[in-house]
């Protein structure tokens, strides 16, 4: 996406998938006039945030992600590239990092990369993707996809009514996201971006233009 990154061997290396992920973002938000409030969540070296920052000079991005090491490093992306005015990195475990920065409600857009392969796959035929990189940045739990689960539900007292979610997920994980999005009750039906294989990878959908409030407010 027209960004030069640092990388270490505790964060993940970003993928073509990813870019696509990226690129939607951007192409939506190009078709906004207002300058937008984005959130890159599990932002690993800051590659969204920096590259949907990169391209929509008026965007406002927040980065955030759990470990030391990937915020130091997300942190150095922001500032070697020089745009620590428009791009602030947190730490803490998902949504709430943000606390005290006063997002809720004021979201235009939340793009994520979550981990989403299963333990068990880990422990077996994708073992060989922890050679290099960590686990934290591949683990999705036991079916790949816990942090969808919360990804989907905590956004909704970030988002404006109207915003986006934009998230990418494994091969063959299509149907699985979209009854998490259906059960959340509060977004509108989601639309699969493909990679070139034809393959969905990315979701993208909005939230209603009035989300109820008992679903706003639900617990985290």
């Amino acid at each position: 996406m027209g960004v030069e990154l640092e990388l270490t061997a505790d964060v993940l290396v970003p993928r073509e998938e990813t870019e696509l992920l990226g690129r939607k973002a951007v192409a939506i938000l190009e078709q906004s006039a207002a300058a937008a409030t984005v959130i890159d969540m599990c932002c690993g070296s800051g590659n969204l945030a920096l590259g949907i920052a990169n391209a929509i000079p008026s965007a406002r991005v927040w980065g955030a992600d759990l470990t030391d090491s990937t915020v130091a490093l997300a942190s150095r992306n922001v500032a070697r590239l020089g745009v620590g005015a428009r791009v602030s990195i947190r730490q803490g475990d998902l949504f709430a990092a943000f606390e005290g920065d006063n997002l809720e409600g004021a979201v235009d857009m939340i793009v994520c990369n979550p981990p989403y392969i299963s333990t068990s796959r880990l422990e077996g035929d994708s073992a060989h993707l922890l050679e290099n990189e960590p686990r934290e940045a591949f683990d999705g739990g036991p079916y790949g996809i816990s942090i969808h689960q919360r990804l989907i539900r905590d956004a909704l007292p970030f988002l404006k009514p109207g915003g986006w979610l934009l998230f990418e997920f494994g091969e063959g994980q299509d149907r699985q996201a979209a009854a998490l999005l259906s059960r959340a009750k509060a977004y509108e039906p989601v639309t699969f971006a493909t990679d070139r294989d034809g393959k969905p990878r990315v979701a993208i959908v909005k939230t209603h233009n009035s989300v109820p409030t008992e679903v706003r407010d639900r617990p985290r």
